[in-house]
C-alpha cells in the first residue's frame, strides 16, 4: 500500500488511531505527507509554480506548511499538526515524530542549507522552534516550545529558550523490558551547579549562625532580638559624657562656618 510507512507510523505512535480507513479519512498529518510527495515530485522536474500551488492547497486544507524542496524520509508522523512549518531546505529522516506548533526554519537571508536536519527517530514537541542549519541527532528529542539554535546530540534531551542539553539517554541500556526506556544520564548543568552550590553556602552559613546565637545567653534567634555583640561594652551614660577636652563651642562654631 502506498504510504504504508507513515500508515504505520500513525498506529504504533497514536494510542487514538484505531483503523486504517480512521487514518485515511482523518489525519491531517498524513495528507499533508501525501500532498507533499506530489509537490516535492513537480518541484524536482523544474514545475516549481505548480509545486508552490499544490503546497499552499495542502496549507489552507491540513494547516500544515510543507515547502516542496523538503526532503523528507519514511515514516514520518505529524501528530495534529495545525501550523507545523517545513523549511525549503529541511532534511528529515526516517520515523521522525513532530507535534503540532513545530517550526523546522531558518535565519537570515542566505540561499543554500539554511533549515535544519533532523535525523531519524527524533522527536520535536509541541510549539518548539528549531532554527537555522542545526542538526537534531538520531534519536533526540526536544521538549515542548523550546528554542533551538544549536546542534542536539544523539540521544539527548533539550528544553528551554535557547534549547541546552539536559538529559541523555544510553540507547544501549542493556535488558530491560520491551518499550521501556534506555538508561538516563543528566548531563552537565552549570547554571544548576551554581544554584545547588549557593544554596548549600547559604545552608552552611545559617547553621553557623543558629550555632552562635546558640552560644549567647539570653539571645533567641527565633525571636529576631539577635543583635551584634558590641566591643565596647561601656555603659550609655560614658558614652553620652563629653571626651576630655571637649569645646562644645568650638564644636557648634565649626559646624555652622562648615568648615
Amino acid at each position: 500500500m502506498p504510504f504504508s510507512d507513515e500508515i504505520r507510523a500513525i498506529r504504533e505512535r497514536d494510542p487514538a488511531a484505531r483503523t486504517t480507513i480512521e487514518i485515511l479519512l482523518t489525519y491531517p498529518g498524513l495528507h499533508a505527507i501525501v500532498l507533499h510527495r506530489l509537490a516535492s515530485w513537480l518541484f524536482r522536474r523544474g514545475r516549481r509554480l505548480l509545486a508552490r500551488f499544490v503546497s499552499h492547497l495542502a496549507r489552507g486544507w491540513t494547516g500544515i506548511e510543507i515547502h516542496p524542496g523538503a526532503t523528507i524520509g519514511r515514516g514520518l508522523f505529524i501528530d495534529h499538526g495545525m501550523g507545523v512549518v517545513i523549511g525549503e531546505t529541511t532534511i528529515i529522516g526516517d520515523d521522525v515524530t513532530l507535534y503540532q506548533g513545530v517550526t523546522l526554519g531558518g535565519t537570515g537571508k542566505q540561499r543554500g542549507k539554511r533549515h535544519p536536519t533532523v535525523e531519524n527517530q527524533a522527536v520535536v514537541g509541541v510549539g518548539s522552534s528549531v532554527l537555522g542549519a542545526v542538526t537534531i541527532g538520531t534519536g533526540a528529542r526536544v521538549g515542548a516550545g523550546a528554542v533551538v539554535l544549536r546542534d542536539v546530540p544523539p540521544h539527548t534531551t533539550a528544553v528551554g529558550v535557547p534549547a541546552r542539553a539536559v538529559v541523555w539517554r544510553d540507547p544501549t541500556g542493556g535488558d530491560r523490558p520491551a518499550g521501556a526506556p534506555g538508561r538516563y544520564e543528566r548531563l552537565p548543568d552549570p547554571d544548576r551547579d551554581t544554584m545547588t552550590a549557593l544554596i548549600q553556602r547559604v545552608d552552611e552559613l545559617e547553621a553557623k549562625i543558629r550555632a552562635l546565637t546558640n552560644q549567647e545567653p539570653g539571645v533567641n534567634a527565633q525571636a529576631g532580638n539577635f543583635r551584634p555583640r558590641m566591643t565596647d561594652q561601656r555603659p550609655a551614660s560614658d558614652w553620652a559624657a563629653p571626651e576630655p577636652g571637649f569645646d562644645g563651642e568650638r564644636s557648634e562654631h565649626v559646624i555652622n562656618r562648615g568648615v
